[in-house]
């Protein structure tokens, strides 16, 4: 059985002052970019059973970049949606909310369009991916990648471990990495976590 692996996109304007990105489709920056060219020398090698991106363009350009060819883009790897705090950072949050914290207090709702999820609700879509990444693994013809977002995968890394979405608190993820998930005793288990090459 293969190995699920995860790679957060690389650097944005916004991951690097800590604006909360959600649909907002911002470039990779200069750095980002160096960042996502970098990730072939840790992606090369394996097969790919399935390979998934997120539909954002920052996501679908770090597999490009990362020379991951033939990713399909998944709608349920889109970032958290962040309602009202898109765009907002956690410093600026707490002067209005002190003690803010996302995995438990949520979001408020945003324009038209975003409502903000909760962490079930990320929750139940990581499990629909992970339902994919099963199938895929099960048919045993490798590996299995996901291109996408922090808040979403650590959330997916909780349920993959079974824990509850709130618990992906628990895993720090920087962008430009590649994170790595298998089995041990026929339990899922973090391999590798924040690897850059």
């Amino acid at each position: 059985m293969g190995d699920l692996l995860l790679v957060r996109h690389g650097e944005t304007e916004w991951s690097l002052s800590g604006q909360h990105t959600s649909w907002t489709d911002l470039p990779l920056t200069t750095h980002g970019e160096e960042q996502a060219k970098s990730l072939a020398a840790l992606l090369t090698g394996r097969t790919y059973a399935l390979a998934l991106t997120s539909p954002l363009d920052r996501a679908i350009r770090t597999a490009e970049l990362a020379g991951l060819t033939g990713a399909v883009p998944e709608p349920d790897l889109h970032e958290w949606d962040y309602g009202g705090y898109e765009g907002v950072t956690t410093v600026d949050i707490h002067r209005a909310r002190p003690g803010w914290d996302l995995w438990t207090d949520g979001v408020p709702p945003g324009p038209e369009g975003h409502p903000g999820e909760s962490p079930e609700q990320v929750g139940a879509r990581a499990d629909r991916v992970l339902a994919r990444v099963d199938a895929a693994l099960a048919a045993d013809g490798g590996d299995v990648i996901l291109v996408a977002h922090a808040h979403f995968l650590r959330v997916l890394t909780a349920r993959r471990l079974g824990l509850p979405p709130a618990e992906g608190r628990l895993f720090q993820l920087a962008t430009g990495t590649v994170s790595r998930l298998s089995t041990e005793h026929g339990r899922p288990v973090v391999a590798e976590w924040n690897r850059r090459a």
